[in-house]
């Protein structure tokens, strides 16, 4: 994951003091979670005369801020709680509630929360008198970082609007800035997007309305970044890239090199690699600061090694190792040689896979150890337990790498007692995580078992903070997230009682629909969904007896699949077969698919899948009388109807009715509610003129009308009344338990990239997500069902259908039918036509109405290719 750059203070308009309070100025902070740096608690001008203080506290306070600016956290509480002391004997109690503050925001640096709580407590008590001055405000604010930081979003929320008020009524338009920004984190983090995204456009506002100043650069940046995490990608780039002109115009050149870092980085989220490279050198052409200098050498050294352009990479490596050792000792510093050691690591990794000749250029294991080794004696000497923690986990997967299991297991253990004593989950999960590949080795798999749950258990503890938490240090889901849930399956399959031991399988069933929650957080980058419990039996042998529920889990060499039959225990098959070959025949398919004159070539590939996941238990199925079956889809698979499987005869369709889950944990199956179908229709014939490579859907009119031609009552949005606006106002005043959208749509692994297209433009789908959560409350019809016709996934996207899952559960109906592709219009209007005839006959589940809808297509002369019939997927409720 990118580094992410410090995010200056709004301090460059508080005018010039004496020199005594030049030392109570903002802290520069690299935060954990919060979105623009924490304030150093000031006290206002006339509280301070020269004289006032000792010379021994006027350089306790300058020795303060200079460790903590440079990230020596441990020692500046060393000469803060001096000062403190100091204060107190002179019962200065402003002072003093402003050291107590500083000195709690450097134990929040340090993971020592209950100091930190107890320190601001202090703090504020002390000013429970002067509620509506700055210093107060500024506490307040560092209160609600650690409200934050404990898991406490609603109480950081309350602690930050009262800051914003009490910045209003002293006219500190910064301070209302920064409050808001980070207002919208503590909404993002309860799932609030939209009134996350409501708050970040306000910001904007006020910053447009503002004259140029690097103070106004410095907000926009921080509003960028703010929205770079929240995955507002587009909007982000608008605010860094009008923050950069402002900075160019100003002709500051920090401003302007950490702003095109940013941009380097917004470039790289959206997979804009070339201009993320561009970015980046001219980062550290322009940076005057060291650290900012390193951080931009450091993401290029990384997407270097990611695009495979390995000369270039070693060709930068000695400027950064003379940048790196020029740099004093910090969290900062220390984080960057992790950073630099992990890129080596890959970059060795990648010459030998390549084969390429660069080896005797690269330093060699040893040497990497020794970089590793020295941050850890750093951490130690800094007394910084999150650095020394990480340090650890580093080396010790090190040691991994190179086969030396004990000495990994002793540093990996010791890393863990940090992380665990000092409450660092972040950490803590991936030490756990370590631990257990160690152990697995070591074939101790009882022990490895263990060290696997205890590290799902702590990402789980950890969900809402994924998207934003370790930015210092490489983080990203494929990397740190996804593999530990997959390899903890492989775990628990291959370990010798896994294949008989149904509390075996039925654990790593619950840990890949897991896995599929965490996708989905990481897809909207909040963690947005709370899974259950459910029992297997109950759902399958007691209310739906005729259904069949299958998880093929696709590991590096095996393809496993797990099938819960009614009325018998779980059972479990492997296919050997390499995730690159599945990745393959599964891509080809869905290229097959899309094409209406490749029905043979469809055939023969789709029966090999089929071969994979349905024939070891046709027989079963049959004996059994199943009559639906129901897919909790991974990975690529996802991309592919599972209607369309052929088993040399005929496909699957023409057996059963078929249905997706991303898991019965998020979407525990309902009957449908015997009552009025309602639908809220919209469609859009003519796409907007700045989406020229959409063709029209001249039979939009013809699909809409086959909704009410089939006694369902209808309100509809055709072509210019279909507006963003407009669809808002009547989800909140129409009644409706069916929505039905006919208008081009795209499906992405990015959120900011799925979006539904209205008149007046795309609608992401996080608003649209929100927009059906907040309808009013008198609406109390639940949705049934949500149609997205005419949508399609991203080309060339492997994981595109991620969106759709996204899509499908974060609206909140209880199932969803979608296109994988755009399918010709006029069959689309006779395929939703059926599907709702069947529908509204009310004795019918909605994937058997699938089915026939689907048959009747099949069935017609003109449309019996795959292309036209199989494209529709129904997810989440399929009864």
């Amino acid at each position: 994951m990118p580094i992410k750059t410090k995010i200056r203070d709004f301090w460059l308009n508080i005018r010039k003091i004496a020199h005594i309070l030049s030392l109570l100025l903002y802290f520069v902070v690299s935060l954990l979670l919060v979105l623009s740096s924490p304030v150093l608690a000031t006290l206002p001008d006339h509280i301070y005369t020269a004289s006032s203080l000792t010379n021994a506290t006027i350089t306790d306070l300058e020795q303060g801020k200079t460790l903590y600016d440079a990230g020596r956290f441990a020692e500046a509480v060393e000469v803060l709680t001096k000062a403190a002391q100091a204060y107190k004997q002179t019962q200065d109690k402003l002072k003093l509630a402003a050291t107590l503050s500083n000195l709690s925001l450097a134990y929040q640096q340090l993971g020592e929360l209950t100091k930190a709580q107890q320190a601001i407590d202090e703090s504020l008590q002390l000013l429970a008198d002067t509620q509506n001055s700055p210093v107060f405000a500024q506490s307040l604010e560092i209160q609600a970082r650690l409200q934050l930081l404990m898991g406490k979003p609603e109480a950081a929320l309350i602690s930050w609007q009262k800051t914003e008020q009490i910045y209003q009524h002293t006219h500190n338009y910064s301070g209302v800035v920064r409050s808001q920004i980070n207002q919208a984190q503590a909404w993002r983090t309860q799932g609030f997007y939209r009134r996350a995204i409501k708050m970040l456009e306000l910001v904007n506002q006020q910053l447009q309305s503002q004259p140029d100043s690097l103070e106004k650069a410095v907000g926009l940046r921080s509003l960028g970044n703010a929205l770079l995490i929240s995955g507002s990608l587009t909007k982000s780039q608008e605010a860094l890239a009008q923050s950069l002109a402002i900075a160019q115009r100003l002709k500051s050149d920090y401003d302007t090199a950490v702003t095109v870092l940013s941009l380097g980085n917004n470039a790289r989220k959206q997979e804009n690699n070339t201009d993320a490279i561009a970015y980046y050198q001219q980062a550290i052409k322009l940076s005057t600061s060291p650290l900012t200098k390193v951080s931009a050498q450091l993401n290029y050294l990384s997407l270097l090694i990611e695009e495979q352009k390995l000369t270039e990479a070693v060709s930068i490596l000695p400027e950064i190792q003379s940048q790196l050792n020029q740099l004093p000792p910090s969290r900062k510093a220390i984080y960057s040689q992790i950073n630099y050691a992990q890129s080596l690591i890959k970059l060795k990794t990648a010459n030998r896979q390549k084969q390429s000749h660069l080896e005797s250029q690269l330093p060699d294991m040893q040497k990497i150890a020794q970089i590793l080794a020295n941050t850890v004696k750093q951490s130690e000497s800094l007394g910084d337990r999150r650095a020394e923690a990480n340090a650890l986990l580093s080396l010790g997967h090190l040691y991994e790498q190179t086969q030396q299991w004990s000495e990994a297991q002793s540093l990996t253990q010791q890393g863990l007692i940090l992380a665990q004593s000092s409450i660092i989950p972040d950490i803590a999960y991936r030490l756990q995580w370590q631990l257990g590949r160690l152990l697995w080795q070591q074939k101790n798999f009882t022990g490895a078992i263990a060290a696997y749950d205890a590290a799902v258990d702590t990402i789980k503890s950890i969900r809402s903070d994924l998207a934003t938490i370790n930015q210092d240090i490489q983080f990203n889901f494929r990397e740190s997230v996804e593999p530990l849930y997959r390899q903890s399956v492989e775990l628990l399959l291959q370990s010798p009682a896994g294949q008989e031991n149904e509390n075996i399988l039925d654990q790593a069933r619950q840990r890949i629909e897991a896995l599929q929650l965490a996708e989905i957080d990481n897809f909207f980058q909040e963690a947005c969904l709370e899974g259950k419990n459910i029992v297997l039996d109950q759902v399958v042998d007691i209310e739906n007896p005729t259904t069949a529920i299958f998880y093929p889990i696709i590991l590096p060499q095996q393809l496993q699949v797990i099938v819960k039959l009614p009325n018998q225990t779980l059972k479990l098959y492997s296919i050997n077969i390499t995730q690159a070959e599945v990745e393959t025949i599964v891509t080809n398919l869905q290229k097959l698919l899309v094409n209406p004159t490749a029905t043979n070539a469809v055939k023969s590939q789709s029966q090999i899948i089929y071969n994979w996941l349905i024939k070891p238990v046709e027989s079963e199925l049959s004996a059994r009388k199943v009559d639906t079956l129901v897919f909790v889809l991974d990975g690529v698979l996802r991309n592919i109807p599972m209607a369309s499987l052929y088993n040399g005869e005929k496909f699957l369709i023409e057996k059963y009715a078929i249905a997706l889950s991303v898991g019965l944990q998020l979407q525990n199956p309902q009957p449908i509610v015997q009552q009025q179908l309602k639908a809220l229709a919209a469609g859009l014939t003519q796409p907007p003129a700045d989406f020229p490579n959409l063709a029209p859907l001249p039979a939009i009119h013809m699909e809409v009308n086959s909704i009410s031609s089939a006694g369902i009552a209808t309100t509809n949005l055709i072509d210019q009344e279909f507006t963003s606006i407009a669809l808002e106002k009547a989800v909140n005043s129409v009644p409706f338990n069916i929505v039905h959208l006919a208008t081009h749509g795209q499906f992405s692994s990015s959120a900011d990239k799925t979006f539904i297209l209205a008149a007046d433009g795309p609608i992401n789908v996080k608003q649209f997500d929100s927009l059906l959560r907040n309808r009013d409350e008198t609406q109390t019809q639940a949705v049934e069902l949500l149609v997205l016709s005419a949508c399609q996934t991203a080309t060339g996207d492997k994981r595109a259908a991620l969106g759709l899952a996204g899509t499908a559960i974060r609206a909140g109906a209880r199932s969803t039918l979608a296109s994988l592709w755009q399918i010709d219009d006029e069959s689309t209007a006779l395929f939703v036509s059926e599907f709702y005839q069947e529908l509204n006959k009310g004795n019918i589940s909605k994937a058997q109405a699938l089915r026939h809808a689907q048959l009747k297509i099949l069935q017609h002369p003109n449309y019996k290719a795959p292309s036209f019939w199989s494209a529709y997927v129904l997810i989440g409720n399929w009864l």
